[in-house]
């Protein structure tokens, strides 16, 4: 029977044969998975033995992870701002740039009094963007929405998970929210246009669901869609906040460049590129 040490050299091996990237920290993940325990503590129990159906469970991840499906997927959640985010298929791998969108908001809205104050998750997905401003702002209503009912029955799973009360609306866009208005609405929308979608990296062209990654033959539908529709449904003074692909700056800047708004904002990533959109309606 194997240690965990001889275990994790093989699977570290077997990665690094098939060109997989950080084949080590890759091999601790998934090990730690199957095992239940903390990376750290697979070098507390270097000589624990691993059983047959650890290593059975242990080979099928490194299948996966060999024939290029995304990490995140395999171990079936990630960690958004102090949340856990049950992922799979459905819905996007939630990316570092909009985590720090997430963390902006935190940092934008935890001085003001929110009792009574509504944000609108559009979009939503995973839900990790709501549930995580739920969470640090607990005063603020939240609600999220999606199109789809498989998508917005994985967020309602994450908000159980993380213990957050928040609303769940289903349909396209605007439509499930007839009659309400809103304080604050965040959105991170399909923005990849149908070109750019054919030169992504097969981890995500053939894993992450095309419907949240392709805005449109251009990309920015949704961001025209958003300028036409969004205001009668935002109170006065009401704030966007807006994840845009790379190289849209200037065609965001310009939809969004009518008389609705009063207040223009854009931030850049840690990579220093033009990634976050910030309005206020007059």
């Amino acid at each position: 029977m194997k240690t965990i040490g001889e275990v994790l050299k093989l699977a570290t091996t077997f990665l690094e044969e098939r060109k997989s990237d950080s084949p080590r920290r890759t091999a601790e993940e998934l090990l730690s998975k199957v095992l239940a325990l903390k990376r750290l503590d697979l070098y507390m129990q270097f000589d624990r033995p691993v059983i047959e159906s650890e290593l059975v469970l242990l080979r099928e991840f490194l299948k996966r992870k060999a024939k290029g499906e995304p990490l995140q997927y395999i171990l079936g959640e990630v960690e958004f701002l102090g949340c856990k985010i049950k992922i799979d298929s459905r819905v996007l791998i939630p990316r570092q740039e909009t985590e720090i969108l997430a963390d902006s908001l935190v940092k934008r809205l935890k001085e003001k009094k929110l009792s009574g104050l509504c944000l609108w998750d559009i979009c939503a997905g995973s839900g990790c963007v709501g549930i995580a401003l739920k969470k640090a702002l607990p005063d603020l209503s939240v609600i999220l929405s999606d199109i789809s009912p498989d998508v917005l029955a994985l967020a309602k799973e994450n908000a159980r998970g993380n213990q957050i009360e928040v609303e769940f609306l289903l349909g396209d866009l605007l439509a499930p929210f007839g009659g309400r208005k809103a304080d604050f609405v965040v959105c991170n929308p399909p923005y990849i246009s149908e070109s750019e979608f054919l030169t992504l990296d097969p981890s995500v062209k053939s894993y992450e669901p095309k419907g949240a990654l392709v805005g449109g033959e251009r990309g920015v539908e949704f961001y025209e869609r958003l300028n036409r529709e969004l205001p009668p449904f935002l109170n006065p003074k009401a704030q966007l906040f807006l994840e845009i692909g790379s190289g849209q700056e200037g065609v965001v800047k310009e939809i969004f460049s009518n008389s609705y708004w009063n207040s223009l904002e854009i931030r850049k990533d840690w990579a220093g590129h033009p990634r976050f959109f910030f309005l206020e309606k007059q």
